[in-house]
């Protein structure tokens, strides 16, 4: 392995493990919050048991999605100096701004952490919503960051033509900013809900006296909240597609699989059947219309076609299958209602959805990036000339992974036992497992399973 393949092996994976927890980092207060309020508003200590169980998780992925965050940020300054000397203001205003939204959540996660029975039910949920508003905006300003990656703008040249610097607002007027951004905080919400309704689905199937309130509430909870977003992600997705077609026709040409610039382009469905015309009509809105293939683009400037091509498929495919999974949920809840829960087909899909968005996520990604290769920055710097002039990278990587390993390893434990931990249903009250309401400190009575009075 020479050191430009370390170097991108080493983004690669940081990235890849980064991006899986980070999702759920951005998502999973969202849903904290949301169960806590649902608890107050109706009285319900079931719902206010979730967000104490579920605050805990949110706890340990912060510390992790810290931890890997910071390895990627130093990733840059060590393996892509000359990137980082030329176009640093590009990124500079956006991690500033994400630095803001990480200690803002890092503070009022503390509030909310401590606060459980030590404030006023209303004014600890108060202290949660910016840990919600916070992990989505972190989420936001990183995606800008990658986005102007993807479409410069704002580009300061010298009098030679030779771009040299970037305006700090550049990122966030790039026209590939917008999409981006909505898609992946959607993918943070569908990876989210699906992962913790799958949670309860197999609990569910591996004991079925677990079919009671508390773990319905928790599926029900994830179920909504991903079922309810994957559509909209497939909307967001196409209007993505039609950005990538503008502003980077190299990169959609590789996801379409179109070697030839052709005249009513095929539709190509999973390399199995191929309808004439179909890919000029969506993109186009004319059956006719001319699309750039890869033989457009010199030899040296194409991206690699193959992965791209497959990773946009499999994203394409995780999204269509969840969809319906969507429409069949909808329409099995509309016969059964509640009953639905007890399909156990239906709780073996929610199963196999939990990690299906992940492995769309990592799709995404190998689409976003792969795809516009040979650049670091898109048709400005190759990410040869970026590289540093250090030697004996594969070290970084083989010392990088192991880190990895280890992190990933004790993170999955830690979320098992947390995940594993008694139950308000593991009480003599059942699904009553403690009085109505929270009305103070003085008041407050212990929830099984949450660790009781801190």
């Amino acid at each position: 392995m020479d050191d430009l393949t370390a170097a991108r092996e080493q983004m690669a994976l940081s990235l890849g493990f980064h991006i899986v927890f980070a999702v759920l980092g951005v998502g999973m207060p969202t849903l904290m919050v949301w169960a806590e309020w649902r608890g107050l508003r109706r009285n319900d200590p079931l719902w206010t048991a979730l967000a104490r169980r579920w605050s805990k998780a949110v706890a340990v992925l912060f510390a992790v999605g810290a931890v890997s965050g910071t390895v990627l940020s130093i990733e840059f300054g060590l393996l892509w100096p000359a990137f980082m000397e030329r176009f640093g203001a590009a990124l500079s205003l956006p991690f500033t701004l994400e630095s803001f939204a990480f200690f803002l959540e890092a503070i009022f996660l503390g509030l909310y952490l401590y606060g459980w029975d030590r404030l006023p039910p209303r004014l600890h949920l108060l202290t949660g919503i910016p840990v919600a508003v916070a992990g989505v905006a972190s989420a936001a300003f990183v995606t800008t960051a990658n986005a102007w990656m993807n479409g410069p703008v704002g580009l300061v040249s010298e009098p030679s033509g030779r771009v040299v610097a970037v305006e700090p607002f550049g990122p966030f007027r790039s026209a590939t900013a917008a999409p981006q951004l909505v898609h992946m905080v959607l993918a943070a919400f569908l990876c989210t809900g699906l992962a913790v309704a799958a949670v309860y689905a197999v609990a569910i199937l591996r004991d079925p006296a677990k079919n009671d309130g508390y773990h319905r509430r928790g599926l029900a909870a994830g179920a909504v909240l991903g079922l309810v977003v994957a559509p909209l992600q497939v909307l967001v997705g196409d209007w993505a597609t039609r950005v990538v077609a503008d502003t980077q026709p190299a990169k959609f040409a590789a996801m379409e699989g179109l070697d030839h610039t052709v005249d009513g382009a095929p539709f190509d469905v999973a390399g199995i059947v191929e309808i004439p015309r179909l890919l000029s009509l969506l993109l186009k809105f004319d059956p006719d219309a001319r699309l750039v293939g890869l033989d457009a683009v010199p030899a040296a400037e194409r991206p690699p076609a193959a992965i791209t091509h497959l990773a946009f498929d499999v994203m394409v495919g995780i999204g269509t299958a969840l969809v319906l999974l969507a429409v069949w949920t909808l329409w099995l809840w509309r016969r059964r209602g509640r009953a639905a829960v007890d399909n156990r087909w239906f709780l073996r899909a929610l199963a196999v959805a939990g990690p299906a968005p992940f492995v769309a996520l990592l799709a995404g990604w190998i689409v976003t990036e792969v795809g516009r290769q040979p650049w670091i920055v898109y048709r400005v710097m190759l990410v040869r000339d970026a590289l540093t002039p250090q030697t004996g990278l594969q070290t970084y990587f083989y010392v990088t992974a192991a880190v990895y390993l280890v992190l990933s390893t004790a993170l999955i434990a830690i979320l098992r036992r947390i995940a594993a931990g008694p139950t308000p249903a593991d009480t003599p009250h059942g699904d009553n497992p403690m009085p109505a309401g929270r009305a103070s400190d003085a008041q407050a009575p212990t929830v099984p399973g949450s660790g009781g009075r801190r």
